[in-house]
C-alpha cells in the first residue's frame, strides 16, 4: 500500500513538472531537486518560468487611487449635479479635489467607515437642515462605497457636514 501511495505521488509531480510552462532555451528542474544554475527554486511553482509570468500586469491610470462619484440634489445656489472625484492622484470634475481628498484621508482611519450610516439606536436632535441629498458611490480605500446623505435630523446633519468639502457646505 505504501508503495503504490509514493509511486502515485511521483507519477503526480511528474505530471505537474511536465505541465509547468519553461522559458524558451530553459528546461525544468532536474527530480533529484537540486536547482539548475540560474533558475529560481525558492518554491516557486513555476520552476524555470520567466519572471515576467510570476508578476501582476501593470497597473492602468484608471485603475489607481480612490475614485467616487458625488451626485447633490436639491442644494439650490447652483451647487446640484453631479462630480467625480479622484484621489491619489487628484482629479475629476468636484469643485474642490484637494479639500475633499484631504479631508476624507483624515477621516480614513482603522475600523470606521467615513461613509457609514447613523448607528440604529442612535438619539438624534429632531432638527430639519433642509432638503438636500446627496448619493456617493465608487471605491475609496479599496472599499466600495455606496453611501446616502440626507439633513432630515441632527445626526444626518452632522454626518453631512462631518465630509464637507466633499459634500457641498449648507452654510455657504
Amino acid at each position: 500500500m505504501l508503495r503504490r501511495l509514493v509511486l502515485t505521488a511521483a507519477a503526480s509531480a511528474t505530471a505537474a513538472l511536465s505541465a509547468v510552462p519553461v522559458a524558451s532555451g530553459a528546461s525544468a528542474a532536474p527530480m533529484s531537486g537540486a536547482p539548475m544554475s540560474g533558475t529560481p527554486m525558492s518554491g516557486s511553482p513555476m520552476v524555470g518560468a520567466p519572471i515576467s509570468a510570476l508578476m501582476p500586469p501593470p497597473a492602468r491610470d484608471e485603475d489607481s487611487g480612490d475614485r467616487l462619484t458625488v451626485t447633490v440634489h436639491g442644494m439650490g445656489n447652483g451647487a446640484d449635479g453631479r462630480y467625480e472625484l479622484r484621489c491619489h492622484p487628484g482629479g475629476g470634475s468636484h469643485p474642490d479635489v484637494d479639500g475633499a481628498c484631504q479631508q476624507l484621508d483624515g477621516k480614513t482611519t482603522w475600523g470606521k467607515d467615513p461613509f457609514g450610516p447613523v448607528p440604529p439606536g442612535t438619539m438624534c436632535t429632531m432638527l430639519y437642515g433642509g432638503p438636500a441629498t446627496a448619493h456617493v458611490t465608487g471605491t475609496w480605500a479599496g472599499r466600495p462605497v455606496d453611501a446616502r446623505f440626507d439633513r432630515t435630523n441632527g445626526c444626518e446633519i452632522a454626518r453631512w457636514d462631518a465630509l464637507v468639502p466633499l459634500l457641498p457646505d449648507t452654510r455657504a
